[in-house]
């Protein structure tokens, strides 16, 4: 069974080594066989993982879309490592997004990845959300 992947005007994607840009109409593509595909929007630059959640999901990201693993894995676990000294509450998370790395999900890693931004983002508007509140007399 293919993929079907509708595609808005200029929207890209990733199909394995290639990024693939639409032209000027609404496209629908199918896609059959193995190789990694991302939407534009489930995308990261190194210039848009910005938190530090991002960053892990930009190093899955990288394992996905890459041949050689090895070379992300050690960057990965630092990040995983420093988030977790952190922020102690982001373990199921983290521990969810490694077990599907180590059974070869990589894009199931990243869905888990996705799930560690929006609770990040919850972290850190508690945090604003709790320092707004807070008055120096």
């Amino acid at each position: 069974m293919a993929l079907k992947v509708e595609l808005k005007p200029g929207e890209r994607i990733i199909i394995g080594d290639s990024v693939i840009t639409n032209d000027s109409q609404r496209t629908r593509l199918f896609i059959e066989g193995k190789a990694p595909i991302l939407r534009e929007k489930d995308i990261l630059t190194p210039a848009t993982a910005n938190t530090p959640a991002k960053r892990v999901y930009l190093a899955v990201q990288l394992m996905y879309l890459s041949s050689d693993v090895d070379k992300v894995q050690e960057n990965y676990f630092t990040l995983v490592n420093d988030i977790v000294k952190a922020a102690p509450s982001t373990i199921p998370y983290v521990t969810r997004i490694s077990n599907a790395i180590i059974s070869g999900a990589f894009y199931k890693a990243l869905k888990e990845a996705r799930k560690l931004i929006d609770y990040e983002r919850t972290l850190i508007g508690h945090v604003q959300a709790g320092s707004a509140g807070i008055s120096e007399d």
